[in-house]
Order: structure tokens, then sequence, then C-alpha cells
């Protein structure tokens, strides 16, 4: 069973000398999110505060755990799961250089003695990249001992809770970008940055398709790709507390 602690211990806070000691067996929880559009009521820093929350949540119930400061640039917006670049805001690295760069920071983790790395990512488009850094990084015999558990918040979503809450509303996560969860999330997180709008797009554009030249009012409305309505902050505690659970039982399996 997993035991938990008061708070979360910042691994940026750890002098030097602490370093070796403190990390011996330790579990670094680490978010990975990005900067990027988010509509007209949503702040730019969303998938990066949701991800960086589940982090902080996830390591205040771990015994011996650290967070890791949050990744906050990732990969691009792309007009079919998050709006694209025709919106104003987003700052992205390109794919050869994100891969290289999560490499390199993985790879840095692993030499800090941690028993475990836990990444959870809150950007739909940094998910492949992330999955090839640690491939390249585990090929390249960077990992050591180190174990690496890494996933998409909304991946560890259950279906019977999408029902329960959502039903037959949900478009899909690809389009749930800027819509009904990340907003109903930022009402319990960080309501203070929260806009008044609640902007509908009711034709959510289909995974997996990408077409040039994008087509912006038929796949977006103000860089939302689906609907707002009904977010609420009482819908974002309960989906925040979903995901906590599930992410120390994701934890919990991946130790055994």
């Amino acid at each position: 069973m997993t035991k938990l602690s008061s708070s979360a211990r910042r691994l940026s806070d750890l002098t030097s000398a602490e370093v070796p000691q403190s990390l011996q067996g330790a579990t670094i929880v680490w978010a990975f999110g990005s900067v990027e559009q988010h509509g007209p009521h949503l702040p730019l820093s969303v998938d990066l505060d949701i991800a960086d929350a589940f982090a902080t949540a996830t390591a205040a119930r771990l015994e011996h755990s650290f967070v890791a400061p949050p990744q906050a640039f990732g990969a691009r917006s792309l007009p079919g799961s998050g709006g694209g670049l025709a919106f104003p805001g987003t700052l992205y690295l390109r794919g050869g250089v994100l891969i290289e760069y999560l490499q390199g920071l993985i790879a840095g983790f692993a030499t800090l003695g941690c028993k475990q790395l836990v990444i959870i990512n809150g950007h739909y488009e940094n998910e492949a990249f992330l999955l090839e850094a640690i491939d390249s990084t585990r090929e390249a015999g960077e990992l050591g001992t180190c174990a690496v558990t890494a996933f998409s918040w909304w991946s560890l979503v259950e279906q019977t809770w999408l029902d329960r809450h959502i039903g037959k509303r949900f478009p899909g996560w690809h389009a749930e970008h800027a819509g009904l969860t990340e907003t109903s999330l930022m009402l319990h997180l960080k309501p203070d940055l929260v806009g008044l709008e609640r902007p509908e797009h009711p034709t959510p554009p289909p995974a997996g398709i990408y077409v040039h030249p994008v087509d912006l009012p038929k796949t977006t409305t103000d860089g939302v790709l689906s609907s707002t309505a009904g977010s609420t902050a009482e819908l974002g505690r309960a989906l925040f507390e979903h995901v906590v659970e599930r992410i120390l039982q994701q934890i919990s399996y991946s130790q055994k």
C-alpha cells in the first residue's frame, strides 16, 4: 500500500551536498506541460498548471519523494488537437530538438540516484516525443537503475468515470483542448485565471487527421475544439481527485 506524506518536497530546494543522501532510493515526480493558447477564457499555462498540480499532489502523497521543477515548453500546437499556431501565445520546441532536450534531462535525473522517475504529461502533442526520448535514453544505457513511469494524465481517466460525469458529450481527449475537462480543472485549481466566456464548438475535429490548409472556423471556435458547457469547479475537483488516485495506483503497479 502507498504510504502518504503531509506535503510535497521540492527537488530544487535541496543543496548540492544534500542530493546524494536525500535522493538515494527516492521517487522524483516531474510535470511536462506547455505554453499554448487555450481559447479566450483560459491562460496559456493550462497544460503546465494542470500537470504540475498533479505532480505536486502525487509527490505529497508518496513517501520519500520529491517534485521537480516543471518543464514549461513542449511540442508545437496542432490544429486538430490544440487549435494550432494561428492563435497567438504558443511557444514550442521542434520535435528533434525536444527529443534531444528531454533525453538529456531524463538522463540527468537518473544520475541523481533516484529509484524512480514519474513523468506526468499535460500537453497532447508532447506524448510521442516524450516516449521516444525515454526509449532513446534507455537504448543509450543512460537510465542506470532508475525506473521510469510516464503517462499523459488523461490516459488514467477510467471510462466509467467519463460515462458517469460527462457521458455522450465527451468528444475524445484530442478535442478536449480548452474544453469541459480543462476548464473545470482550472476552475478548481486556479479560478482567478478563468474568464467568463464559455465557448462552444459544435463539431469537434476527428482524431489523427491533418489537413493543409486548415479551415479554422470548421476546426475551432476561437481556439476551442469542443464545448465548455457545464464546466464547474466541482467537476474539476472530482476529476482531479480521480486522476491523483489513479496515478498512485499506477505507481504502485509499476513498482511490483
